[in-house]
């Protein structure tokens, strides 16, 4: 499954297929046929540059965030961070949806609220937080863990079933996840806080996917991002004042790395990467745009061994392998459960879609 994804990706870029048109010298002007396919060929070979931006946009730029978040919070305090970042973020995404038509009522901004608590507050926080101990590839690694809790609450909840290979993609991903943290597990410190609060960010996001098909969310894709985004930013304003982050924000000493990285967040990795998902989710299977997921944590790791000197040992290449495997068998797993059921298939897809990201 995983080797057919890069040709499925194409396969979705190329689906407009264009029209090759072959140039000569002439005196006469082509005809209106001739043009109408020029224009077309123009055309199709836009649209299939948009689907490739996209990807690059959820492939890269997401997985750099990891450690644009490690820059942000090395001067700027953690729920500050992530708070400013995400209500910036936010209101762009209201506003463009308000501009179209949207309006989201009373019931959709509770189920805003629920899911900006789980995703934002809790997910969000607690990664922006571990970041100030754990390496952003470290981190990534862990947050990829996703599927695995997805799946063991959608089999607590009765959604799901666990299937044999989903079994073992589990006791792979619990191995890979022994790997990274068995070393800072055996000591007490910073290190072993932030793993924690990573899985805990992890878990958190899973129980937000898991309960989302039950929320009275926005049909408006727009909007059905950002009324959490929004109400997830509030909440993580609040937490930071009453923590005394706010208090303890010294604004002239923040570094240019910091206010580099927090704009990074901003722009690139909130606003574009989110609108390239979304657009994505609306022209390509949603199978297809959550193999983002397996592309994050590499990027993630490379990044931080690359620009922040973090350590590519061994024991995180293969915890790597593992993880990724992991992945790989527990998607492959829900496919086999769901056999042929289409409403089981979609919706594990929308779920595999709704996977978290830095």
């Amino acid at each position: 499954m995983f080797r057919d994804r890069p040709r499925q990706i194409l396969a979705c870029i190329r689906s407009r297929k264009p029209i090759n048109i072959e140039v000569r010298p002439m005196l006469a002007s082509k005809t209106t046929s001739e043009r109408g396919k020029v224009f077309t060929n123009a055309k199709e070979g836009g649209y299939s540059l948009k689907v490739a931006f996209a990807f690059v946009a959820i492939y890269i730029i997401w997985g750099s965030t990891y450690l644009a978040i490690r820059y942000a919070v090395e001067t700027i305090p953690p729920l500050v961070t992530a708070g400013i970042r995400h209500s910036i973020a936010g209101v762009i995404m209201l506003g463009w949806a308000w501009g179209r038509g949207f309006r989201p009522t009373r019931q959709q901004w509770i189920a805003g609220l629920a899911l900006g608590f789980f995703f934002f507050l809790v997910g969000h926080g607690t990664l922006h937080w571990a970041e100030q101990y754990v390496g952003s590839g470290l981190a990534a690694l862990l947050i990829a863990t996703e599927p695995m809790f997805i799946l063991v609450l959608g089999w607590m909840m009765g959604q799901q079933k666990i299937s044999m290979l989903s079994a073992i993609g589990l006791a792979l991903g619990v191995a890979g996840v022994a790997m990274l943290t068995g070393v800072e597990l055996t000591m007490k410190g910073s290190s072993l806080w932030g793993l924690l609060a990573v899985l805990a960010g992890s878990l958190s996001w899973s129980l937000g996917v898991v309960i989302s098909p039950r929320l009275k969310l926005p049909s408006d894709a727009l909007g059905r991002t950002s009324l959490p985004t929004i109400c997830g930013a509030v909440m993580l304003l609040i937490a930071a004042g009453l923590s005394g982050e706010f208090r303890h924000t010294h604004w002239s000493s923040i570094s240019l790395r910091s206010f580099i990285g927090l704009g990074y967040l901003i722009v690139f990795g909130s606003v574009l990467a989110f609108t390239s998902y979304i657009w994505l989710l609306q022209r390509v299977p949603p199978a297809v745009v959550a193999t983002h997921t397996y592309a994050n944590p590499v990027v993630a790791v490379l990044l931080g061994w690359w620009l922040a000197h973090e350590a590519l040992s061994l024991r995180v290449v293969l915890a790597s392998i593992a993880i990724l495997a992991a992945i790989v068998l527990i998607r492959r797993g829900e496919q086999v459960a769901h056999g042929s059921n289409p409403q089981a298939v979609a919706r594990a897809a929308r779920i595999d879609a709704s996977e978290e990201c830095a």
